[in-house]
């Protein structure tokens, strides 16, 4: 069996409320002919608050792609050890104790990456085995329990430490004056989030992780991407990005055997990519707009943390539990559209008594 302890989430200084950035893209574009239906489709984004790593003025301001980038490495580190060293000390675990560092972000180009920053910065052994992630974006953190199921399978007894990243204020860009651009000036807020994850049955209440699943949408490949120029990082979408939840889930419900009325979600885990991507999910799996509600929590106060945004959900899951042994689903979508997810069950403390 394999247990997720309780992330950790490491935020930056800086509160950006949905006024500020309804201003600023006001100031910024004065005679954008949609504008009234800009500023009314981010007041439906459901985000109230996101946290940048710098204030608005630098993230909104028009600079060479290699400054930003480098800025938004330097804050990526220092969110991940961050996250990272409170994950381990909660967890009552040093540097040594890591067999397995897996991490994950699609912003802040560097080589070498945040892996072998996170090795030095945290003491980790130099033997410990390393799998960095990047391409990912928002399916990030899903993928990451994905892979530490796999190489806890394959290695029993040791622990996985997993670290995922995003600076996704770095594609905050008014040269992009789509009405999809605006609404991602809106949506995304910046984060680091780690948790340890083993296959010894912890002493208190824990996500176990019961079956994987992966899945590529066919040619799917433009609905959402990010791509890189001289003014940095940009990420868009077109009109078929809101058809993927529909697309995926046929094959969602097979593999969770919800088309036999044998399985139905009694708690989600879910990246909070937008209210779209919540709705279309809860009625896909045919369950109450309520199990879906640490995700909306999370997509109001913290905005779409990318990569972190399952693990922002599943500490507010620890925090507000759901029944031990009840059974649930944690998935995370990505570009162009992709998806990874967990089946799980919610374990009690050692001894309370479990539903079959």
């Amino acid at each position: 069996m394999i247990y997720v302890n309780r992330p950790v989430v490491a935020l930056p200084p800086h509160e950006v409320t949905l006024k500020e950035i309804q201003d600023d893209i006001v100031r910024a574009h004065p005679d954008h002919p949609r504008l009234p239906a800009i500023l009314r489709v981010l007041d439906s984004t459901g985000v109230q608050h996101r946290r940048f790593a710098r204030p608005l003025a630098t993230v909104a301001a028009d600079r060479p792609s290699a400054e930003s980038n480098a800025e938004a490495y330097a804050d990526l580190c220092e969110l991940a050890e961050r996250a990272a060293r409170e994950a381990l000390r909660t967890g009552g675990l040093g540097p040594v104790d890591v067999d397995c560092l897996i991490t994950s972000h699609a912003t802040a180009f560097a080589v070498p990456g945040l892996d072998v920053h996170l090795v030095n910065a945290l003491g980790l052994r130099s033997t410990v085995s390393r799998i960095p992630m990047t391409q990912l974006g928002c399916a990030g953190g899903a993928h990451a329990l994905v892979r530490a199921a796999e190489y806890l399978a394959a290695h029993p007894g040791q622990r996985v430490l997993i670290v995922a990243g995003e600076i996704l204020s770095s594609v905050y860009q008014h040269s992009d004056d789509s009405m999809e651009a605006m609404i991602y000036k809106a949506l995304f807020g910046d984060s680091a989030g780690a948790c340890v994850v083993g296959d010894a049955r912890p002493a208190g209440a824990a996500f176990r992780v019961d079956d994987t699943w992966e899945y590529v949408v066919p040619d799917s490949t433009e609905r959402y991407e990010m791509t890189l120029d001289d003014r940095g990082f940009h990420f868009g979408s077109t009109p078929a990005a809101l058809k993927g939840v529909g697309d995926l889930m046929p094959h969602l419900r097979e593999w969770l055997g919800a088309d036999t009325g044998a399985w139905k979600p009694q708690f989600t885990v879910a990246h909070t990519g937008g209210p779209r991507i919540l709705m279309d999910l809860a009625k896909g799996l045919g369950c109450d707009p309520d199990v879906t509600r640490h995700s909306w929590e999370s997509l109001q106060q913290r905005g779409n943390l990318g990569a972190v945004a399952v693990l922002d959900v599943l500490a507010r899951t620890y925090d507000e539990p759901p029944a031990t042994g009840d059974t649930g689903v944690l998935i995370g979508f990505g570009p162009g559209f992709t998806a990874a997810a967990c089946r799980a069950t919610w374990c009690g403390p050692t001894g309370a008594e479990e539903r079959s």
